[in-house]
Order: structure tokens, then sequence, then C-alpha cells
């Protein structure tokens, strides 16, 4: 799943290049692409058997030429380009910010309802076959889930550096949970933290807020990491 998200955050450029091509939000425009690709990576792997690492890899690379080569057809200067790709917090609109709380609205309703769907199929999707779960829709569900975050997360980080808020803060907190239920509050805690402390260093030493966060990200799962090896041995 860190895999579907690196590519579903890369191939998010694609939807932003058509944005800026056809004169809408590029945000929008991401949403509808990032969605359609989740789905179509869902519907491969179910019925042309596809495997997702294959998948994975041709819509990486689909998704970001379709925006370059969208950005390149638009006339003029495509403006706030960089802040799509490496992230910009502090130059989020308002009509942005009302799109994230609906989508964070939606993911948050989503997750709580089918939250024991959720679980039972990642963690063995042939079990759930076996119990007559609807495993295909539930996992069309969850990269859809995964597209959503993904384009909240470009605002924040950017579409480089996406894979790795999304992935770090709940790497992190699987190493002192003890449930699913904690590691995912664990994790929305930890994104805010690292979060607001980017925020506060990228202001003070005046480097771009999206590379802060994901460094102090990574500092704190490398700490992490060498503190559980240390207590295993």
């Amino acid at each position: 799943m860190v895999a579907v998200s690196g590519g579903i955050s890369h191939a998010a450029f694609g939807g932003i290049g058509i944005g800026y091509f056809l004169g809408i939000d590029p945000i929008l425009g991401a949403v509808g692409f990032t969605l359609g690709i989740a789905l179509l990576i869902g519907t491969l792997r179910q019925f042309a058997r596809q495997h997702l690492d294959t998948l994975i890899g041709a819509v990486w690379a689909a998704g970001m030429a379709i925006g370059i080569l969208f950005v390149y057809l638009t006339p003029g200067f495509a403006p706030d380009l960089f802040g799509y790709l490496f992230g910009n917090i502090l130059l989020v609109p308002s009509s942005d910010i009302v799109l994230l709380a609906v989508l964070i609205v939606v993911i948050l309703a989503v997750v709580a309802f089918y939250y024991h769907d959720l679980l039972a199929i990642t963690f063995d999707e042939e079990y759930a076959t076996v119990m007559n779960l609807p495993v295909q829709q539930i996992m069309l569900l969850l990269l859809a889930l995964i597209a959503l975050t993904v384009v909240m997360l470009i605002q924040v980080v950017g579409i480089i550096l996406v894979i790795a808020l999304l992935t770090l803060p709940a790497a992190i907190s699987r190493e002192f949970s003890t449930g699913i239920s904690h590691m995912m509050v664990y994790a929305v805690i930890l994104g805010c933290v690292f979060t607001t402390i980017g925020i506060f260093l990228s202001y003070l030493l005046d480097v771009p807020s999206g590379a802060t966060i994901i460094l102090i990200s990574t500092a704190a799962y490398a700490g992490v990491t060498g503190f559980t090896l240390l207590r295993r041995s």
C-alpha cells in the first residue's frame, strides 16, 4: 500500500496538468484524475490479473508524463506549479481549505463505517473472500480514500514528498501501538506534530516548508527505528 500511495501521488500530477490546461482549479483536476487512477488500478488488478507493482509503475510514469504534456500545452505560464510539486502550505487559498475540510469529513465517515471490513481485507484478503466480504468493492473504496488523502497532502508537502508524510507517521505509530485503531490515532497526532514543527522551522530557517516537514518526519522515524533496535538487542 505504500507503493500504491506513491504511484497515485505521482499520477496526480496528470490531473494538475489537465486542470491548468482546462482553466480550472488544479486541485479539482487532481481529485478527479487520482480517483480515476485509483479505480483503474483496482479494476485492472482484479480483472486483468496484472501484478500490483507493474500497475503502480505504469500509472506513476504515465501520470507524470500526462501532467508534463498538458502543462507544456497550456498557454502562458503555469502559476504555483512549483508549490504543487514540493508543497507550500502557507499559500493555500481559503477555497482549497474548504475543499480539504469536506474531504476530511468524507474520509473519516467512510473509515468509521467500513472499519471492520477495511481491517479484514488489508490484513488477509483471501480470508475476507472466504468470509463472503465484498473484497473488490472495499479494495476500490480503500484506493479511492488513498487518492483523496494524496490530494490533501499535495497542498502540504507536494506531489514529490507525499509518500513520506502518508507513511512515516503510521510506521512510527506501529512501533508503539497494540491495535490498528490506536495506530491510526497516533499517526494522525504525529502528522500534526511533524507538520507544525516543520512549519515553524521553515519560518525560522527561511527554507521550504514541505521539505522541512518531511525531514522532521524522517528524523523521527530514524530515531524510533534506532531505539527499537537497541531495545531488542
